[in-house]
């Protein structure tokens, strides 16, 4: 069978460039080896949010006082959320298989492997089939990284595949990571009652944030009951009673933490190993194929996209780079991804929302800043919503106005920093910030007000 593209992998990545390329007339199949949407629709993005959805429903069931509503009796079901977030994940899943339907792409399921002279062999329980493409592309994304020291059994140490499907609520979890994927998991099982620590190697929880945002979220994590170790490495597991021991090395010295379940939240790994790249000659380097600007790899009609690709490991990264990179094969005028633009949110509570430089990035790079910081408690829509953690934080550059970075923490933010990711694109300025009327009484206010602060205009703080 002869297409003119193939794409390898169906993830956020994969189905959207196989939806645009058959936009653009081409003839198009996917293959996929599990189900369709990847990781980020069966076992990440989607149904993560799901859970966190279920957690935000059982916050407010335990804090239903502060809005003046009794409540007398409440419980949670922690199977029944686990259902409903599997639910949700095969719910769009099903809704990629229509969108394949619609777009006359073929759905080739099986493991690929790709083959020189541009064909892939695709392995359907033990039956092999090859194909043929003008253009071949890899977006086969990313599995949880193992640690030597933290190997994962899938019952007592668990990636967050499992995670999201344990038959049964732990007492007490060591998350090891304070990254999104761990945050996020960490203020799940906190919040439906489990003990829960984090333990985290660099100074700071959410380490890629601005650290105004790190030092945030540690204070919010604590006030909800989760216990948080900084500085602080997991040297070894003991698995061999009926919990977990693990070893933990601080600056004190070591200590041990006993728990039910360990989840390893210690990042990525590209997803890289037997799909053929060695046999094609396709340059690797650190675990990341080698691409140019439009994701060609050094052999020409292979392409790569996605967590496999250096840069950041994101859904929606991933579906930019595929959409720019066939756009440029089929010889559309297209711009290279601007990667100082690419907003990250973390889904916690508070959540996270960031876009651009931090404070410490802007200045190491010699800016001369105006930085502006809006409190939600200074906002009547987040007071009145019982949702004052947090802030939004804004960095200018002090001689042009430009738009240097956006940094949030609270409720709903992860909704707002689109405002910031559109006006650094527009090359706004401050006081076009300052002079573009947001509604009244929203939480998006924030913004305005931040800006305002940063050139000492500020009106309600």
């Amino acid at each position: 069978m002869k297409y003119d593209i193939i794409v390898l992998g169906s993830g956020p990545g994969g189905y959207v460039t196989a939806i645009r390329a058959s936009q653009l007339g081409f003839k198009v199949a996917v293959i996929e080896k599990e189900s369709l949407g990847g990781i980020c629709l069966n076992w990440g993005c989607i149904p993560t949010k799901a859970l966190l959805k279920s957690a935000q429903v059982f916050d407010y069931l335990k804090h239903a006082s502060d809005y003046g509503l009794t409540i007398k009796e409440y419980d949670k079901d922690f199977n029944a959320v686990i259902s409903r977030s599997r639910g949700v994940a095969d719910g769009m899943s099903k809704g990629v298989q229509f969108l394949m339907k619609k777009n006359k792409i073929d759905v080739i399921e099986g493991a690929g492997k790709i083959k020189p002279g541009k064909k892939v062999a695709v392995d359907n329980n033990g039956t092999v089939t090859e194909y043929s493409a003008d253009h071949i592309i890899i977006a086969t994304g990313a599995r949880s990284r193992e640690l030597p020291n933290l190997p994962q059994d899938g019952e007592k140490v668990i990636g967050y595949r499992q995670a999201m499907t344990l038959p049964e609520q732990p007492k007490s979890m060591i998350v090891v990571g304070s990254g999104a994927i761990g945050v996020e998991f960490a203020h799940f099982y906190n919040s439906m009652g489990t003990d829960v620590t984090i333990v985290e190697f660099l100074p700071n929880i959410v380490p890629l944030e601005d650290e105004e945002v790190s030092k945030q979220m540690e204070r919010s994590m604590k006030k909800a009951g989760v216990k948080i170790m900084t500085n602080a490495s997991v040297e070894k597991v003991d698995i061999s009673g009926n919990g977990v021991k693990a070893t933990v090395k601080t600056a004190k010295g070591e200590e041990i933490l006993e728990a039910d379940i360990v989840l390893s939240a210690v990042g990525i790994k590209s997803n890289i190993e037997n799909i053929g790249l060695e046999e094609v000659g396709i340059a690797t380097d650190r675990d990341k194929i080698l691409v140019n600007d439009f994701y060609q790899t050094n052999i020409p009609g292979y392409y790569a996209i996605g967590d496999v690709v250096p840069g950041p490991a994101l859904a929606h990264v991933a579906s930019a780079e595929g959409i720019t990179c066939v756009e440029k094969i089929a010889g559309l005028h297209v711009d290279k991804i601007d990667y100082g633009n690419i907003p990250g949110c973390t889904y916690a509570a508070p959540e996270i929302a960031s876009v651009g430089m931090t404070e410490k990035q802007a200045k190491e790079k010699g800016y001369e800043l105006k930085i502006g910081k809006f409190p939600f408690s200074a906002s009547g829509k987040a007071k009145a919503a019982g949702a004052a953690d947090g802030f939004v934080k804004v960095i200018f550059d002090a001689r042009y106005g430009e738009w240097l970075g956006c940094h949030m923490i609270g409720a709903g933010v992860t909704d707002m920093i689109a405002e910031a990711v559109v006006a650094r694109k527009l090359e706004t300025t401050g006081h076009e910030i300052i002079k573009s009327i947001h509604p009244h009484p929203t939480m998006s206010e924030a913004i305005m007000e931040a800006a305002a602060a940063a050139y000492d205009e500020v009106i309600h703080l």
